[in-house]
């Protein structure tokens, strides 16, 4: 094995933590003595130790002089947990070999800069583009304190969500359908739209056996939520938010009665403010969400710049229809130039359906994608 070998595997840890971390980073480390991996370890929990003390504590030998492979710089802070690279130098690990830079301004380059006054030889970006892809999430909310928001809708063939009698159960496939709730797992919050709840009534949990539950956000404007709705009846063991651009004091009551958060985000149109419910859900420590709306949600997440990325569902059918509804509503743009733009498509089937995943092509200098439908 060799040092590429051995970041695969770091890798691989890291990956196991998905969807439990947040909103801290995927780290995997692995110790290596004599061209054997002597330790090995990942961040499990949020709150819990970091991925080097659990590589540290796993090891069948005395780690001293062993090289560490890790997917994220170690951090220099106190925080929940001691520093990891007093941990790294009190296991007298001579070599370190670091994917991701760090850029929480407790860290970035500090830890790194620590190893090195005390003698160790490290290595920074070592496959760097392969260890970054493990933490967007992230990477955006410790630059920008706001959630990380995926747009997330499924289609037909032929562009639509739904027949032009409003039925869309199902476009697709039982694969398919199963990896949302993989994508309900790993981001730490699911929103939509007081019309989705109105019109389907959905629980909007992740059905996985073992799955971490988002925090359910949904945006009402006018506070129009019904209290027999299976969100509000369960939001006393599943997280649930409701963002309004209204102050109605009695069904506020009755909701946090229910166990629903009331926040409020006004915004000039008399319509949730998205960039403001942003901020608010990013100061209390969501740092994804999985926007699963309709065309009109969709169309206003867009305008107002807070995706980062889109997973679109392509189902097997055609439904056609002048009537039938698609993915983004609002008035669309005039020109080809004026596209919200996409990049670095991947591609995934799921039996006969297909998963199309971009990440926005602009990001302006406050992290948000500048262009408007």
């Amino acid at each position: 094995m060799n040092d590429i070998n051995y970041m695969e595997r770091a890798i691989e840890l890291a990956e196991q933590g998905k969807g439990w971390t947040n909103p801290n980073p995927m780290v995997g480390a692995v110790i290596v003595k004599d061209g054997r991996i002597i330790g090995e370890g990942y961040h499990q929990r949020y709150g819990q130790p970091h991925a080097e003390p659990n590589a540290l504590a796993a090891c069948t030998e005395s780690p001293q002089g062993a090289a560490l492979y890790v997917t994220l710089e170690p951090c220099c802070h106190y925080g929940k947990m001691p520093p990891c690279t007093e941990a790294i130098l009190a296991a007298g690990i001579s070599r370190v070999v670091i994917g991701s830079r760090d850029p929480n301004p407790k860290v970035d380059g500090k830890g790194a800069a620590v190893l090195q006054e005390a003698g160790i030889r490290v290595e920074m970006d070592f496959m760097k583009a392969e260890c970054d892809a493990l933490n967007p999430v992230f990477f955006h909310y410790i630059s920008w304190g706001t959630p990380y928001v995926v747009m997330k809708y499924a289609m037909t063939a032929d562009g639509k969500i739904a027949t032009q009698t409003g039925d869309s159960q199902w476009i697709t496939g039982g694969k398919a359908r199963e990896h949302v709730h993989q994508l309900r797992h790993a981001y730490s919050g699911i929103m939509t739209g007081i019309g989705t709840v109105l019109a389907d009534d959905p629980l909007l949990t992740c059905r996985l056996k073992e799955g971490n539950p988002p925090t359910r956000i949904i945006c009402d404007s006018r506070l129009s939520i019904p209290m027999d709705s299976k969100v509000v009846k369960t939001a006393k063991q599943v997280p649930t938010i409701i963002a309004a651009a209204v102050v109605l004091k009695e069904k506020e009551n009755a909701l946090r009665e229910a166990g629903v958060q009331v926040l409020h985000a006004a915004g000039g149109d008399g319509h949730v403010d998205l960039r403001q419910l942003m901020n608010q859900l990013g100061n209390i420590g969501i740092d994804s969400i999985l926007l699963e709306g309709g065309e009109t949600l969709n169309a206003s997440a867009l305008n107002a710049g807070i995706v980062r990325k889109c997973c679109v569902y392509i189902g097997a059918q055609i439904f056609g229809g002048m009537q039938a509804k698609g993915p983004i509503g609002g008035y669309g743009v005039g020109k080809v130039s004026e596209a919200v733009l996409l990049r670095e498509p991947v591609v995934t089937r799921f039996g006969k359906d297909i998963l199309l995943e971009y990440e926005m092509e602009n990001e302006g200098e406050d992290g948000r994608c500048s262009q408007e439908l």
